[in-house]
């Protein structure tokens, strides 16, 4: 059946509204989780063959209405070129022809976390957000937001969820490296350039995860029950909403709420999306968003993993003692529109013939969602901007990307202690966390610190295991190095002149690292060849601290979750950085 002919004016919303049956309507506030099958074709396979669990694409937008998918693999971009083809024609097929908006995590970065981020696929490879703040530019961020929004919808993809406007004040999280760092007016700024740049390219940002998920309890991740909660004991809880506020001022058209339910607020002790006073309240009416509110994921139902043998929990921390409808009816008496992860209509289906929630509630929130589409011009006749598979080569990770990728990789480099170190071609370098192949042609590698003239050693900030499949993407846990670790590098440090390169995701303890003599560098993820470019004074080095890092676990146990810079006597403070000139 071909979409039927609705008018492409300023009533196009009001039209379609009218015209959506109640399935159709609910359908759209859905969004559902898929994957991109091999060479670019719609999974069809059944539930249990699909290593998340997820349900064919043609049944969710075909059969359940659902007119919003979130990607989560990150298949190559000439196969995301095919699959956003096929989407769009599945789409088109359908009664009223309602376009698909896709979603995806970040892409662009290091880190590859099933639950939070994403890697590869061909996009160009910037620093983790966390290392943006470390250059402290707001035009160069927003610089940097714009090529990612002209990549992502180059490859079909028009909503990002991102960025993180939570602070990075508690230094135990796990998801520091996601953050614009523990400052709330750099937060601010940097985050309100990000989504400026992202929506100067089309696409629709989703700033996350409000209002404000940085203080969680004991640092523990909020994507678990020991994480349920965030806490305010310095009673900073507007410091954690000033990022948020600065995104709404720049236009923001998403906001997530995080996971947690907050302790030491005159609030109810359950998830975020589900208090009326933190989304209507606060985020509608104090902050002025009219904009699309979409819970994070799972927290209606959980999720099953057959082939992974695991189940994923109901992330609805406060709420676990409810059913599925009257999770449903808390969230749209909030001020929630869209359910992130979901794919069952049943819930809001029933909570609408119970009376929990209107059929009015439900048109207010597809209205919404329907002018977002109409502002990402999907709702046009206009072609879309996503490239076709013979052209998408020329439109991602394009010189002019790399270019910039390796600028902003360049000016997040922090040079901590020491300085620049000479090395020719011909210098004598043993290596560590370095491919071989990036120092062909610029020092001779060798086996042994012994046999060196120069040591570079890369390595990454410390955490504890999890031990769980889920926990082990999330780094938490202690900042500081073994102390086997510290004896390596101190005897390597006692045989050759050496640079040391932590790659600071987390706020490691470096004291007895600073204590060698060393040379000492902090980077959020830049290529080897950029590194190399930094230590051996080929290019300017003045990155500065995103955050404090602290003098030991003692500073860090004992500071308070919500207070920014709390940690006594830190190593080395936030906006630290030597200044390394090329000249």
């Amino acid at each position: 059946m071909r979409a039927e002919t609705t008018t492409v004016d300023g009533s196009r919303v009001e039209d379609l509204l009218g015209r959506m049956s109640l399935e159709e309507k609910v359908g759209s506030l859905l969004v559902a989780r898929v994957v991109c099958g091999a060479d670019g074709t719609l999974w069809e396979g059944s539930e249990d063959e699909s290593p998340f669990g997820f349900l064919p694409t043609t049944a969710l937008v075909r059969d359940r209405h659902v007119t919003h998918l979130t990607l989560m693999n990150p298949a190559p971009v000439a196969d995301l070129a095919r699959w956003g083809q096929a989407v769009r024609a599945l789409a088109a097929d359908t009664r009223l022809g309602v376009p698909v908006s896709v979603a995806a995590d970040p892409v662009h970065g290091r880190v590859r976390n099933a639950q939070v981020a994403m890697s590869g696929g061909g996009f160009t490879v910037l620093p983790e957000p966390i290392g943006l703040a470390a250059t402290r530019d707001p035009e160069l961020v927003r610089e940097v937001a714009r090529m990612i929004g002209s990549e992502l919808r180059a490859a079909g993809l028009h909503i990002a969820l991102h960025p993180m406007a939570d602070l990075a004040t508690e230094p135990r999280w796990a998801r520091v490296a996601g953050t614009f760092g523990e400052d709330p007016q750099l937060a601010g700024e940097l985050v309100a350039a990000y989504v400026a740049g992202l929506q100067d390219s089309g696409v629709a940002a989703t700033v996350k995860h409000f209002p404000g998920g940085g203080p969680q309890q004991g640092g523990e991740d909020a994507h678990f029950e020991r994480g349920a909660h965030t806490v305010y004991p310095g009673g900073r809880f507007e410091d954690h909403l000033a990022p948020f506020a600065a995104a709404v001022q720049a236009g923001v058209v998403r906001v997530m709420p995080g996971y947690a339910a907050p302790r030491g607020l005159d609030y109810d002790e359950v998830g975020f999306a589900f208090e009326r006073r933190i989304i209507t309240g606060l985020l509608r009416d104090r902050l002025g968003f009219d904009g699309v509110v979409v819970t994070d994921f799972n927290i209606v139902h959980g999720m099953r993993l057959p082939r992974l043998g695991l189940e994923l929990p109901v992330r609805a921390w406060g709420m676990l003692d409810a059913d599925p409808v009257e999770r449903v009816a808390r969230l749209f008496d909030a001020g929630v529109d869209q359910l992130g992860g979901e794919d069952d209509p049943g819930p809001v289906l029933t909570a609408i013939e119970r009376g929990l929630v209107s059929v009015e509630r439900i048109d207010e929130s597809v209205r919404r969602v329907l002018r977002e589409k109409e502002r990402l011009g999907l709702l046009s006749d206009a072609a879309d901007r996503a490239a076709s598979v013979e052209d998408v080569a020329e439109r991602i990770a394009v010189p002019a990307h790399r270019a910039l990728a390796r600028r902003v990789q360049s000016a997040s480099v922090v040079a901590l202690q020491g300085a620049a170190v000479t090395i020719a071609p011909t210098t004598r370098v043993y290596a560590e966390g370095i491919d071989p192949q990036a120092l062909e042609g610029r020092a001779v590698l060798v086996e042994t610190p012994e046999d060196a003239e120069v040591a570079v050693l890369r390595i990454a900030a410390p955490y504890e295991a999890a031990e769980g499949l889920l926990e082990q993407g999330f780094h938490g846990g202690s900042l500081e190095f073994p102390a086997a670790e510290v004896a390596r590098i101190a005897a390597i440090a006692a045989a050759v002149p050496t640079v040391v390169d932590v790659f600071l995701e987390r706020a490691a303890v470096l004291t007895p690292l600073a204590a060698l003599p060393i040379v000492l560098v902090g980077t959020f993820g830049v290529d080897d060849d950029v590194l190399w470019e930094a230590v051996s004074g080929r290019v300017d080095v003045a990155g500065r601290l995103p955050f404090d890092l602290p003098r030991s676990m003692s500073a860090v146990v004992e500071s308070r979750e919500d207070v920014p810079f709390d940690t006594s006597d830190p190593l080395f403070r936030c906006g630290a950085g030597l200044v390394w000139s090329s000249v």
